[in-house]
């Protein structure tokens, strides 16, 4: 444990705090009344979204990058990365005239690859996943002296995203608990690390730290378990942002040392988080910055009713066509959009017949679909599909009880 505290400490995330000022939005963080209500935590949201690059990513990468020698500076930096680290690194190694060499996968979206290169880096797309990437952005730091700055595992990026730790405590009176999103564990290693030693220098109760992973990969959460890093098998994820195969070896000291409690969500949970933000928030969020709120919604931790808690909404760069299935399938789950699979007589006025009671019950039909030869439909009958918008489960029900009424044979289609 002596090399955790000896990693990153109060004095150094001080440190990067004065190399970030007047470079990094000190973000906000507010109250919010709707999610306290609902959750029954008092809820305040920091929102990292709001940075320049959309990511609170900008903060470790900016640290590192500050503490260049003028050598190091004038050789470059490299970097592997499909998201947010890409985009900090580029956007402030560009501002300080620095090149930045960018190593994506392949796979990377094609929005991601424009975004980081509109940063001002040179983006080399290599290899299938991150790993091979990382290796391509190592074979280039030898070959050509640059600087590789790790997403997680390095003590100045950590002290860098540690710097919201300290604005947590500005911020918010009283703070008592903060839950925090997990892949490598780069930020909730900072962050744990800001707040417990900066509330013990001042004599003061501590805060209490959650972290949260998705459930498809949670290797910080495995780590803990086993004492020590474990290498996960890849999984698909809509948090690619903290779709993190192995903790971190610098993290992993600092999360056993300062992090009470990690939990996981599932990919239907952080769909309604990104949900829950953008409709009830207005907030965009990607679906590793709203793992958190996914965990406080579905009630994963262990705080006490009424804590004071901050949730970090740690990004908000989402694919538009991820993001039109994500609300898609939350209206689904919502019961406020439904599909319906209705059998009926294959003769005049059946459909109107149908449509009017549906109407009746003020469901508004979005899509229709007719099969005779399918669904295992008698001669004479037709099956049609029917996806409808409603006001949520109690219009449903209500528009269900009545089919049944009316004798209309139906199955729900998921």
């Amino acid at each position: 444990m002596s090399g955790a505290k000896t990693a990153v400490n109060l004095a150094e995330i001080l440190a990067a705090r004065e190399r970030l000022a007047g470079a990094v939005y000190c973000t906000p963080c507010e109250r919010s009344e709707m999610l306290s209500r609902t959750t029954g935590l008092n809820v305040f949201l920091k929102l990292e979204n709001l940075q320049m690059t959309g990511s609170f990513k900008e903060r470790g990468a900016l640290n590192r990058i500050a503490t260049l020698s003028p050598e190091q500076a004038g050789r470059g930096v490299v970097a592997a990365s499909a998201g947010n680290h890409a985009q900090g690194v580029a956007y402030h190694a560009t501002r300080r005239g620095i090149r930045a060499v960018i190593v994506m996968p392949l796979t990377t979206p094609l929005v991601k690859v424009t975004a980081t290169r509109g940063f001002g880096a040179e983006v080399v797309l290599h290899g299938g996943n991150y790993d091979e990437a990382c290796a391509e952005a190592t074979r280039l730091c030898e070959a050509e002296g640059m600087t590789f700055i790790h997403p997680f595992d390095d003590p100045l990026v950590i002290a860098g995203q540690g710097t919201i730790g300290l604005e947590l405590l500005d911020q918010v009176e009283g703070l008592e608990a903060v839950v925090v999103p997990v892949g490598g564990g780069g930020l909730i290693a900072g962050v744990s690390c800001a707040v417990k030693q900066a509330r013990a220098s001042r004599g003061l109760s501590t805060v209490r730290v959650v972290g949260v992973q998705t459930a498809r990969l949670p290797s910080m959460q495995r780590a803990v378990a086993e004492h020590g890093p474990v290498t996960l098998e890849a999984a698909m994820t809509i948090a690619d942002g903290i779709a993190v195969r192995r903790a971190g070896e610098v993290t992993f000291p600092l999360v056993e040392e300062y992090v009470d409690e990690i939990v996981t969500v599932d990919e239907d949970e952080i769909a309604s988080a990104i949900l829950t933000l953008l409709e009830r928030e207005k907030t965009l969020a990607e679906g590793a910055g709203a793992a958190a709120l996914a965990a406080v919604l579905q009630r994963r931790t262990s705080l006490a009713q009424g804590t004071r808690t901050a949730v970090l909404v740690g990004g908000g760069n989402i694919d538009v066509t991820l993001l039109s299935r994500i609300i898609e399938r939350g209206l689904v789950q919502d019961g406020r959009l439904i599909r319906l699979r209705i059998h009926l007589l294959d003769k005049p006025g059946a459909l109107k017949e149908l449509t009017t009671l549906i109407a009746a019950h003020r469901a508004n039909i979005v899509d229709t679909l007719y099969n005779r030869a399918y669904y295992g439909v008698n001669l004479g009958d037709t099956a049609i599909d029917i996806t409808m918008e409603t006001r949520g489960p109690e219009q449903v029900e209500e528009l269900l009880r009545a089919m049944d009424e009316a004798g209309y044979h139906y199955s729900r289609v998921l």
